[in-house]
C-alpha cells in the first residue's frame, strides 16, 4: 500500500565482495553472483522478554530459506526468503502454536510488526506526532506474543534481507533470469505461491507440522493472507488453526485510493466515510463535537449505507434539493464545507480529503494514521502529496532495525536492509487468470469451506485511511460463505490506524485480542 523506490542493486554488492585471493580458490560455480544466495544461512541467538510481567526466555534465529521452482524447474532455486524466529525454550515445540507474520506493500519488508508491534524489542514513537531524530529507543516489548506463540517474521522476496535467485551458469543471460523471476515473483499469484513453501518449508525444517498453525498479515499481508490460506489448505494440505488479519484490504474495488479511475463505482466513497468522520473528530473539525467517538461512527455508517448510498446510486437524476441536503449532512459529519462538497459532486477521494480537512492551516493528514498531520506540500494542490505519518515514524523503525538485527541477532553484517523490495517494476495484480481488479474474497472463502474450522480474526483502526475499517467490515460481512461460517469470523476496532500497535494504549488491546483468540482455537487446548 505504499509507493515503492525503484533501483537496481547487484547482490554481489549486498553480499559483499570476495577479494581476488578468495576468488582463486573458488570454483566457477562458487563465483557466480548469486552464489551465495543459493545456500540457507541461520545466525542463532538467545535473549529473553518480559510480557505484561511474565518473564520468556527465548532463542533467536535469524536465516533464510532458499525457494525452488515448481515442475521440471524444482531444483533451480528462485528466492532466498529472509526471517527471523522467535521460539519460546522450555515448551514442546511440537505442541506451541507458531504465527508466521508479515507486512504488506505489496514488497514491504517486515520491520513495521517486528519491531513495532510482536517482537520481544519495540521501538518508541511519538504517538501522533513527528519522532525527533536519532538515537532511538529499542526497549523491552511487553505486549510482545511470544506469550501465546511461537513468531516467524517473514520479509517479502527482494524485501530486507530476502533476494531472488539468477543462477544460469551463462552470465550473459542472467539478467533475462532475473527479469523472469521478476515477473513470476513480483505478483499476486507468484507471491502468494513464494510465502506458502516458505511456510511449508520452514514446518519440515523445524518440525512444527504437529504445531497449531497461524498467519498474521497486515495491509497487503491481508491480500496475502488469503491467497496463502488457500493455498496451503487446499494445494498443501495445511489446515491452519487461524488467520489474525490487520488493516484489511481483500477487494481493491473498495478502496479509496484514487476511486475517480473508477467511475460508477461508489462503494469506497460510502465504506470511506465513517473513517473521514474519525478523523475530523479526532481533530474537532466537527461543527458539533459528538461525545464519544464510537455511538458517533454507529450514526455514520448508517446514514452511508442508507441514504447516502441511494444518493450516490442516482447519480445525475439526483435532484438539486436533494444534494443539497446530502452534501449538508456530509458537512456535519465530515467538517468539509458544504461549497466544496457540491463542487466535488460528494465524491471526496482519500486524497483530497487528507489534504482539505486542515486546509485552513495549510497542514495534510495522515493516510496510514490519520490523527497525524504536518506541512502541506502545495497548498493549492487537490490532494496530498506525501503521508505525515510515514514520514513522522519510518526513520525510527529502519534504525532500530538495523541496529538491532546485526548487534543482537548477528546477521546481516555486510548486507543491506532494502524496506521495499527495490527492484520491482509492475507487480502482476492478475489473479487465477483474471485481469479485472483484483478480489481474493474468493479465496479466503475457499479457504474457509474447506477447512469450516478455520477462525479468522479482523482488526483495524478507526483512523486508517489507507484502508478504512468499514470497508473491511463490509468485505467481511459478504464473503461468499455459508451463513453458520460467518460465526467464524470475529472483529476488533482500535482508537489507531492503519499501524494499530503504533498507539501504545492499542498495541496491548490487540496483543490481548491475538493472544485469547489463539488460546481459543489451539486445538491442544479444547
Amino acid at each position: 500500500m505504499r509507493k515503492l523506490p525503484l533501483v537496481v542493486a547487484l547482490a554481489a554488492l549486498l553480499l559483499g565482495t570476495a577479494s581476488a585471493a578468495d576468488k582463486k580458490d573458488k570454483t566457477p560455480e562458487e563465483t557466480k553472483p548469486d552464489a551465495a544466495l543459493v545456500h540457507p544461512q541461520a545466525s542463532a541467538s538467545e535473549g529473553s522478554v518480559s510480557v505484561e510481567g511474565r518473564r520468556i526466555a527465548y532463542k533467536a534465529v535469524a536465516g533464510t530459506i532458499v525457494l525452488h521452482g515448481k515442475n521440471e524447474k524444482e531444483n533451480e532455486p528462485t528466492v532466498s526468503m529472509f526471517y527471523v524466529a522467535y521460539f519460546k525454550k522450555g515448551d514442546d515445540a511440537a505442541k506451541r502454536p507458531i504465527t508466521f507474520v508479515y507486512n504488506g506493500g505489496p514488497g514491504s519488508a517486515t520491520v513495521w510488526l517486528h519491531v513495532g508491534a510482536f517482537g520481544p524489542r519495540r521501538v518508541l514513537t511519538k504517538d501522533d506526532s513527528h519522532t525527533p531524530a536519532a538515537p532511538y529507543q529499542l526497549v523491552n516489548n511487553d505486549y510482545s506474543l511470544l506469550d501465546a506463540s511461537d513468531l516467524v517474521f517473514i520479509d517479502a522476496p527482494g524485501a530486507g534481507f530476502s533476494r531472488l535467485i539468477a543462477n544460469d551458469p551463462d552470465a550473459s543471460k542472467r539478467g533475462d533470469q532475473m527479469k523472469e523471476r521478476r515477473k513470476d515473483i513480483y505478483s499476486v499469484d507468484g507471491d502468494g505461491h513464494a510465502f506458502a513453501q516458505f511456510i511449508t518449508q520452514f514446518l519440515s525444517r523445524y518440525g512444527r507440522w504437529n504445531s497449531p498453525k497461524y498467519l498474521f498479515g497486515e495491509s497487503y499481508g491481508t491480500t496475502r493472507s488469503a491467497v496463502v490460506a488457500n493455498d496451503l489448505e487446499n494445494e498443501d494440505s495445511v489446515d491452519l488453526n487461524g488467520v489474525i488479519l490487520l488493516s484489511q484490504i481483500l477487494n481493491f474495488d473498495t478502496s479509496i485510493d484514487g476511486p475517480e479511475q473508477n467511475p460508477g463505482v461508489d462503494l469506497p466513497y460510502e465504506l470511506a466515510l465513517p473513517t473521514f468522520a474519525a478523523t475530523a473528530y479526532y481533530h474537532h473539525k466537527l461543527p458539533q463535537q459528538p461525545a464519544a467517538l464510537e455511538p458517533f461512527l454507529a450514526e455514520v455508517e448508517q446514514f452511508a449505507l442508507g441514504d447516502y448510498a441511494q444518493a450516490m446510486m442516482a447519480g445525475s437524476r439526483l435532484d438539486d434539493a436533494r444534494k443539497q441536503a446530502i452534501a449538508e449532512k456530509l458537512h456535519q459529519y465530515t467538517g468539509l464545507p458544504v461549497a466544496y462538497l457540491l463542487k466535488a459532486d460528494l465524491r471526496v477521494s482519500g486524497g483530497m480529503f487528507e489534504h482539505e480537512l486542515l486546509g485552513d492551516s495549510d497542514d495534510t493528514t495522515g493516510r496510514l494514521d490519520s490523527r497525524f498531520s504536518g506541512p502541506s506540500l502545495d497548498p493549492l494542490s487537490k490532494e496530498s502529496q506525501y503521508d505525515p505519518q510515514s514520514s513522522a515514524i519510518s526513520s525510527a523503525y529502519i534504525a532500530a532495525f538495523n541496529d538491532y538485527v546485526r548487534k543482537d541477532l548477528k546477521y546481516g553484517q555486510d548486507q543491506t536492509y532494502r524496506e521495499f523490495a527495490s527492484d520491482m517494476t509492475d507487480w502482476g495484480f492478475k489473479h487465477n487468470g483474471h485481469d479485472g481488479s483484483l478480489n481474493v474474497m474468493p479465496d479466503l472463502a475457499m479457504a474457509m469451506k474447506t477447512n469450516p474450522n478455520l477462525k479468522i480474526l479482523l482488526n483495524g483502526g478507526y483512523y486508517d485511511l489507507a484502508t478504512p475499517f468499514f470497508a473491511a467490515d463490509y468485505e467481511a460481512h459478504h464473503l461468499p460463505v455459508p451463513s453458520a461460517l460467518m460465526n467464524n469470523i470475529s472483529y476488533a476496532w482500535y482508537p489507531s490506524g492503519h499501524m494499530v500497535y503504533a498507539n501504545e494504549p492499542s498495541l496491548k488491546q490487540l496483543h490481548d485480542n491475538v493472544a485469547r483468540f489463539i488460546e481459543q482455537t489451539d486445538n491442544l487446548k479444547h
